[in-house]
């Protein structure tokens, strides 16, 4: 919504913003989303599935009028839940303020744009703002105590919040690249996995220089690069929210893929094997001078372990361990498929 805040006022409008800060019990909108409202009351985006934009439109034109950002809290009913698909209804807190455009959210859309994460750490009384990029270690270390230990905790997390520091009410406001699933072979289990990957919100792209496998035919809804997979990684922007997982139980493949992998940013790297398998790949790969410690980021044999059997089964595990270890990062290390 902040892109779409932005080309609303280069047209000349009036725009505020409106963020859930934060939830109680069922709400229907996870902390972070947002509602960008003009003056004359269009509006694009959601804060609560459609119970309470309404009112919160109406705020919005109020805090237009007054330039002042205000903090807002709504009930959502059980009637008004079940409409919007819940069991049960919620409470919800909405920061409404006039969008101000500055340097902040300037950064803020130039760090989206490069695909870099980043923090938006929002002042909730005065509405100032600023922008710590999350890989950035120089910016990181001008923060001090309770914020900076808060900002870091969004390398690993994406879990908005309010804090408080030194009596002052902050959101914390993390935005990272769109996640992606980069699959290393065009095999029948990546025919589910990718299904499942894109299901769940993934951007997906498979690898495989085998045009017998990789062909439009076998995967006609999703993009393929026949290059060597080490080649199109390196060409690639693996970040924090990337996941690879290679298929093709080939050391010619799945090698050099994971070599890249391992020197990559990516929050999941997982390859599809036996024990036996993955032991000697281990060995391989430390032969090529990567420690335990590096090599300890492969999940393999790959996915969590839940009996899996059928191609269309083992895709689970694995998005289901993607899932674990992006929202809990958790490493199963010991639960992983006994192939």
């Amino acid at each position: 919504m902040i892109e779409k805040a932005k080309e609303w006022i280069e047209r000349g409008r009036t725009v505020t913003l409106a963020t859930v800060i934060a939830t109680w019990g069922s709400s229907p909108r996870p902390v972070g989303s947002q509602l960008v409202i003009d003056d004359e009351g269009r509006f694009e985006g959601s804060v609560s599935g459609g119970c309470i934009e309404g009112a919160v439109v109406a705020e919005a034109l109020d805090v237009i009028d007054t330039g002042v950002p205000r903090r807002v809290f709504y009930g959502v009913t059980q009637d008004q839940a079940w409409e919007v698909g819940l069991a049960c209804g919620g409470e919800i807190e909405i920061y409404v303020e006039k969008v101000q455009w500055g340097s902040a959210l300037d950064r803020l859309i130039e760090l989206k744009g490069a695909g870099r994460s980043a923090c938006l750490i929002t002042d909730l009384n005065s509405g100032e703002k600023r922008v710590i990029p999350l890989d950035d270690s120089v910016a990181l270390d001008l923060l001090q105590g309770k914020l900076r230990s808060s900002v870091e905790t969004f390398k690993h997390s994406e879990r908005n919040r309010v804090v408080d520091i030194d009596g002052r009410a902050m959101f914390l406001h993390s935005f990272h690249p769109a996640p992606q699933v980069i699959i290393i072979g065009a095999v029948h289990i990546a025919k589910a996995l990718a299904q499942y990957a894109s299901i769940a919100g993934y951007g997906v792209l498979i690898i495989d220089p085998r045009e017998a496998f990789a062909n439009a035919v076998r995967f006609p809804d999703v993009p393929i690069n026949t290059e060597w997979p080490d080649e199109a990684l390196k060409r690639m922007d693996i970040h924090s929210r990337t996941a690879i997982v290679t298929l093709t139980h080939d050391p010619k493949l799945d090698d050099p893929a994971l070599e890249v992998a391992l020197r990559s940013g990516a929050f999941y790297i997982g390859s599809l094997g036996g024990r036996k398998t993955h032991s000697e790949r281990l060995e391989r790969l430390k032969q090529r001078g990567f420690t335990d410690d590096m090599v300890s980021r492969i999940h393999g044999p790959v996915g969590l372990n839940i009996g899996a059997i059928s191609p269309e089964e083992i895709a689970i595990a694995i998005m289901a361990q993607i899932t674990d270890v992006r929202r809990n990062k958790n490493e199963w290390k010991k639960n992983s498929i006994p192939v």
